[in-house]
């Protein structure tokens, strides 16, 4: 029996999914006529207009197929934000059924995003662990910080006599061992790098800045930011950094709670230029601070001096490293900051370099995210042009750890409905970041050690048997990443087979000379497909299968069609096509129209 009404079917809806304002949407009800409804109505709520309730009728319209049609049209007009819709449909006998709610996404028909993003890899580095040209000496900078002599030490992970983990130890990565890796990463396809936090700060992750205008001493200079920026752009890269604008360090310039600054911080003196930056209780020594860390005062980003600095001025941080030579910005905790405060930092950023784009940190469905009690506008137009897709990540997981490839392809498909096209198709997809554990950890040795020390997680290191296994699971989700909407993202030292629980034990050095060459080459296979590949980098997603192992979808686009199928189970399973395929990545077999997949194995094949 076929439904009442299905908001993925284009016979119900159209056109699909979320649509620009002005966009007039048909909706039709298909009931059994034998249900005997003579009428119908849609109900729209616009949230972002004081929740005003719209009443449309919808005539019936005629029969098909033993079903009742009616149906109607909302025009959506000058209005951007979400619609919850649902229907009435009521009987001649004073019957009423109700449908819904549905979700419905209008943003901005003026928003144009540049596509590169999407098209291309990214790969994410955390600066300090990726490679060094020398052993720096920390002797007279911000922080007390000590550096591993030896590359391949253990990161410091136990507390101090107070009790804390302070992050001061350093290994000493820097920008000009990031450029001297160029022909490494393009050799993986990558087309953008993106850099956790690069400038001046106390800790070796750097999210608590120090000074916004100066790039950390221990990566370099700012002729080595220039430098690096240069020889990406010689290769067709691009870089994109991270702003991290919520809140800057104790230790920094601007707060200066240790007083290393000369000049007055808003620790020291209510005089201070950066004084209304920060939201004291009880000044100096009780203020707001980010998720309750001492170390990281949380700034008022409603501070007009504050705006000016971040984004509103000519010199402003966001457009002066883009001028500097970066083409996007990745923000963290987007969704902390202010509606209006990512706009600006959209608008600059569009300012001075056309073609930049803004990441945002967002780790739900962007549409309908909730913070501070404020629906958010992430996706509407006008502040993030797409969003690192953390709930990409939690299904694509949850399918390889044998919960079923209809939830991806479900989850995945509520994106798809609730995103407009641009933020679908510019999505940071990624198997793993420095927030969460190391990929191959997950997938060979689970998640399931809460009960553990950090000494036993330090030392920890999976078995062969894990190791193989969780291979095999990553080889599978990598080739979903690459093949799927939205840049494949790879945190550094995946693709070279690194381990490691929580932080810091996900953020350990990369293993120059140690690299798992299997795995290398498996990702640098999939990059150059990524690359090559029109329909990879731009082509309409349509899925195969999606069901238990078994997981297959098509991406098509100017008559090219390249087939992703995966199977993540332990025993064989069968894709029936029933036409041939040339087989460009993995290992299956073709028999009369059947693509014969082994456990734990993917397949890239053109159609």
């Amino acid at each position: 029996m076929q439904p009442i009404y299905d908001s993925r079917d284009s016979r119900y809806k159209t056109p699909y999914g979320a649509v620009p304002c002005g966009t007039s949407v048909r909706f039709t009800l298909r009931p059994d006529r034998s249900a005997g409804f003579s009428r119908a109505f849609l109900l729209a709520r616009l949230e972002m207009r004081e929740n005003e309730t719209l009443t449309i009728p919808m005539p019936w319209a005629g029969t098909q197929l033993g079903s009742d049609e009616f149906s109607g049209v909302l025009d959506t007009g000058d209005y951007v934000g979400l619609i919850w819709y649902s229907f009435v449909l009521e009987g001649l006998d004073g019957r009423k059924k109700e449908l819904g709610k549905y979700q419905l996404t209008v943003y901005d028909k003026g928003e144009q995003v540049p596509s590169w993003f999407g098209e291309g890899v990214s790969y994410q580095i955390f600066p300090d662990r990726f490679s060094r040209t020398h052993i720096p000496d920390p002797v007279g900078l911000v922080g007390g910080r000590t550096v591993h002599q030896q590359w391949n030490e253990e990161p410091d992970y136990r507390p101090n006599e107070k009790g804390e983990v302070r992050n001061r130890d350093f290994f000493g990565g820097d920008l000009p061992g990031i450029t001297k890796k160029l022909d490494y990463l393009q050799s993986l396809g990558v087309e953008t790098l993106y850099l956790c936090p690069i400038f001046e700060a106390a800790e070796n992750h750097r999210y608590g800045t120090a000074d916004y205008s100066r790039i950390d001493p221990m990566l370099g200079m700012n002729e080595d930011f220039k430098t690096l920026c240069d020889e990406l752009h010689k290769r067709g890269m691009r870089l994109m950094l991270d702003g991290v604008f919520n809140h800057t360090g104790y230790v920094s310039r601007y707060f200066n709670g240790d007083g290393f600054y000369p000049e007055a911080g808003a620790c020291q003196s209510e005089s201070s230029p950066y004084r209304s930056w920060f939201q004291f209780k009880h000044w100096p020594d009780d203020y707001e601070r980010w998720w309750g860390i001492y170390s990281l005062p949380a700034v008022n980003e409603n501070d007009p001096g504050y705006r000016s600095f971040i984004f509103g001025d000519e010199n402003s941080v966001v457009r002066r490293w883009l001028r500097a030579g970066a083409d996007g910005w990745r923000l963290d905790v987007a969704d902390e900051l202010p509606d209006d405060f990512v706009h600006g930092i959209h608008t600059a950023a569009r300012t001075e370099k056309p073609d930049a784009v803004v990441i945002g940190e967002v780790w739900e469905d962007g549409t309908t995210k909730i913070a501070y009690g404020v629906r958010r506008k992430h996706l509407l137009g006008g502040h993030c042009d797409g969003l690192m897709n953390y709930p990409f990540r939690t299904a694509l997981l949850n399918y390889l750890q044998g919960r079923g490839a209809e939830q991806f392809v479900e989850q995945m498909e509520t994106l798809r409905e609730h995103y407009p096209p641009f933020a679908f198709y510019s999505a940071m997809n990624a198997l793993g970041t420095h927030d969460t554990l190391r990929v191959l950890t997950l997938l060979g040795a689970g998640s399931a050690h809460t009960d553990k020390t950090k000494d036993w997680r330090a030392a920890r290191r999976l078995t062969p048997y894990e190791r193989q296994f969780g291979k095999e699971l990553l080889k599978v989700g990598a080739t979903v990443l690459f093949c799927f909407p939205g840049s494949p993202t790879v945190y550094y030292g995946d693709e070279a087979g690194m381990e490691g629980f929580e932080d810091p034990f996900n953020r350990r050095t990369f293993p120059w000379g140690k690299e798992d060459k299997d795995l290398t080459g498996w990702f640098a296979q999939l990059g150059s497909l990524r690359k090559k590949s029109s329909a990879l980098r731009r082509g309409d997603l349509c899925w195969l299968a999606g069901e238990g192992d078994l997981l297959a979808f098509t991406r098509t686009l100017e008559g090219e069609t390249i087939l992703c199928a995966c199977n993540a189970g332990g025993e064989p399973a069968q894709l029936v096509l029933g036409e041939g395929a040339d087989i460009l990545l993995g290992a299956g077999r073709w028999t009369d129209g059947v693509l014969e997949l082994a456990p734990r194995s993917a397949v890239i094949a053109r159609l």
